[in-house]
């Protein structure tokens, strides 16, 4: 059975980039999450504003079944 594993921020990006993923940050909001694009609700931001907010706020990338969450 698959176990939720942390992975880094620099693992996220490798994985991300690979299934054509984008970092986004819900518009009037703090939150972020991973994007395929064309979400009116989501703002593209850079993979260095991701890895900042990601270290700013604590939070943590978790990987299971090839899924990512970010979560708190």
């Amino acid at each position: 059975m698959a176990e939720r594993t942390e992975i880094s921020v620099k693992e996220a990006i490798k994985i991300a980039k690979k299934k054509n993923l984008k970092p986004a940050e819900v518009i009037d909001t703090d939150i972020i999450q991973f994007t395929k694009g064309n979400n009116p609700r989501l703002e593209e931001i850079s993979w260095e504003e991701f890895e900042r907010k990601i270290k700013e706020k604590n939070l943590s990338i978790i990987e299971y079944k090839g899924y990512m969450k970010i979560r708190e």
